[in-house]
């Protein structure tokens, strides 16, 4: 597996021949960080070209994370124009089949909804994502590429997120594979014990601590759906 790192973004190619299919990881609040790299390279070693763009400049984290913030209420901006630019730069390579899939965590994850029914991307796997409440967003859903999605119970601030997305996939019938885990809360998936302390702070409050089991349970799913619905038949 080869590893390419020129900011601002991570792109890890699998080992072999292509082509294969392409995933763009939409980083959390974090910005481009070790765990998300070690991301594009677990994609990678699943024989997916993974691409994360850096949508934090340095120096700019609060700024940038508002602009962020904005954007995915907005449904615009320099953050969704960076990740379906990320997107059309895996699709056009020559050792991508041009199909495309996300990954997204927290704010990422939430921008894996917002997207998802805009036909840029064919399958989506947000985690523990905010998604628009309004009545409109909802139905947009429905119209979704393939979903699967990830939830922790214990995540006060995403509470029934997991089964309304469930219910407005089930009614679309859009292919999906939602799953709360009844043991863990936001940020289940993202393992930030070798981070700088400013990341490694939320390993210290309740509800947001990785959890391995739970994790690889996830990842597991991912893969499994990503080779369902983004493999060139």
């Amino acid at each position: 597996m080869d590893i390419l790192v020129s900011a601002p973004q991570h792109l890890s190619i699998p080992d072999g021949d292509g082509p294969w299919p392409g995933v763009v990881v939409i980083h959390d609040v974090g910005g481009l960080s070790h765990d998300i790299r070690r991301a594009c390279d677990r994609l990678a070693a699943a024989g997916f070209l993974a691409l994360a763009p850096n949508l934090i400049e340095p120096g700019r984290q609060l700024r940038c994370v508002m602009a962020m913030v904005r954007a995915l209420r907005s449904g615009a901006g320099p953050a969704v124009d960076e990740i379906v630019g990320a997107r059309d730069q895996l699709a056009g390579r020559p050792d991508c089949t041009g199909t495309v899939g996300s990954v997204g965590f927290c704010i990422g994850g939430g921008f894996c909804l917002l997207l998802a029914p805009r036909g840029v991307f064919d399958a989506t796997a947000p985690n523990y994502g905010n998604w628009p409440r309004s009545a409109d967003d909802a139905d947009a859903l429905r119209r979704s590429c393939p979903v699967v999605a990830s939830y922790g119970a214990r995540d006060p601030s995403l509470k029934g997120h997991s089964a309304r997305l469930e219910s407005i996939l089930t009614e679309g019938a859009v292919p999906h594979d939602v799953k709360e885990y009844p043991d863990v809360g936001h940020s289940f998936m993202n393992d930030w014990r070798d981070a700088p302390w400013r990341l490694r702070v939320f390993e210290h409050i309740p509800g947001f601590r990785f959890s391995e089991p739970e994790s690889e349970d996830a990842w597991s799913r991912i893969v499994e759906f990503f080779d369902a619905h983004l493999s060139v038949r």
